[in-house]
């Protein structure tokens, strides 16, 4: 089993994710008590796909993520690096173009979507302000990404909490019910290394994105950052 660093080598970060595959969204479901269908559902409504966009889903791992977009109409093309996740998508969803691609060298045109969405994916890419600006260039003029991403607590007590709850309640949860739980180790440390709101909006803005805000969701356990592609 593989646990990648938070170097986040891109063949590392891959491979675990392969190992996950299988159970991946059963897992985020109990670890997250729930609240990960919440979130998608905010993802769904800030992309607001409509019938005939084109929609890039980064990180989509088995297009969980994916299948709002697509019940709007519009075509939505899930895009992972990790063989294994995509793997398990197609055989779920077999009408889906899943696509392998690194988030920091996409293998698209410019001006060619859009949305460009990724959830709980950036903060497992190599280089992040790469991949930002990789979403610009394949973003239309006047188009929009959507980021969601756990995020900072607003509140300081219940960040202490909740920052406990990653380091010592998450790798027991995770050894109970993922095929890997060193993964989650993993996660919960990229999670608290993570920039806090205002940071990544900046690191948007370098990017050449416009008319950049966020949302926090459940108290800042994750936020919602949006931004344009000036026309």
């Amino acid at each position: 089993m593989t646990r990648a660093s938070l170097n986040k080598q891109p063949h590392e970060v891959a491979s675990m994710f392969d190992d996950v595959a299988e159970r991946y969204d059963l897992t985020n479901d109990v670890l997250s008590l729930g609240q990960d269908r919440r979130w998608r559902k905010e993802v769904a409504d800030a992309v607001d796909a409509r019938p005939a966009q084109k929609i890039l889903d980064l990180a989509a791992g088995t297009a969980t993520s994916s299948l709002p977009f697509a019940r709007t109409g519009a075509y939505v093309v899930p895009c992972d690096f990790s063989l294994g996740m995509l793997q398990v998508g197609k055989k779920r969803h077999t009408w889906l173009p899943f696509t392998a691609g690194d988030a920091t060298k996409l293998p698209f045109k410019d001006d060619t979507f859009d949305a460009v969405t990724i959830s709980f994916g950036l903060r497992n890419v190599q280089d992040t302000d790469a991949a930002l600006r990789e979403m610009y260039r394949v973003t239309r003029p006047g188009g929009r990404v959507v980021i969601c991403e756990f995020s900072h607590p607003t509140w300081a007590p219940f960040r202490t909490v909740y920052t406990e709850y990653l380091m010592r309640a998450l790798p027991p949860v995770a050894r109970a019910v993922s095929s890997n739980p060193d993964a989650y180790v993993y996660l919960a440390e990229s999670i608290r290394a993570w920039p806090d709101q205002p940071a990544l909006a900046g690191r948007l803005r370098e990017a050449g994105w416009s008319k950049v805000a966020w949302r926090n969701l459940t108290g800042g356990v994750v936020a919602l950052h949006r931004g344009f592609k000036a026309s």
